[in-house]
């Protein structure tokens, strides 16, 4: 199967991607605390009214408390990211809607299972199949995503007599 330039930029763009989720998931505990505790930070400055008139010890006991969703929504984003760039990586105009899906759902989710063992290696750090599953199920939610795009997209193609083949 040829891989046209396209794919080959994809497939680039994939492994870019699936190193920077290992460099995230190589950080101790407590640098990855930091990182969410930052994200909590800047979530109180965007969205609460007054954030930075908070005392400093309030602003912490905030990023604490949504400290866990932003950890949770950071991995759910991060494959379904990574599983629309797989997709992008492999396929192509004649690629069934399923095959669409479930190839790089697989390919993904594997990378999923491995990051969570690496972190097991890490300190500070634990994998857990409840992220295993998370991401999978990021991923999953990108590619259907992509999948009603493109059904969207040839549905419409038909309904104005231009059918192509994707």
């Amino acid at each position: 199967m040829e891989m046209n330039m396209r794919r080959k930029v994809f497939l680039v763009i994939t492994i870019v991607c699936m190193a920077a989720i290992f460099l995230f998931s190589s950080r101790t505990g407590k640098e990855s605390t930091g990182d969410s505790y930052f994200v909590g930070n800047m979530v109180g400055e965007i969205f609460v009214p007054g954030f930075d008139e908070w005392s400093a010890q309030e602003r912490l006991e905030f990023a604490e408390k949504i400290d866990h969703p932003v950890r949770k929504t950071a991995h759910a984003m991060e494959y379904a990211v990574l599983g629309l760039l797989t997709a992008g990586a492999f396929i192509g105009r004649r690629t069934s809607i399923r095959a669409g899906i479930l190839v790089p759902w697989c390919i993904a989710s594997a990378y999923a299972a491995t990051d969570e063992i690496h972190q097991l290696f890490v300190p500070g750090r634990s994998g857990q199949v409840s992220d295993v599953l998370l991401d999978s199920s990021g991923v999953l939610a990108g590619l259907l995503v992509l999948a009603a795009v493109r059904l969207f997209r040839r549905r419409r193609r038909e309904a104005s007599g231009s059918a192509h083949v994707e």
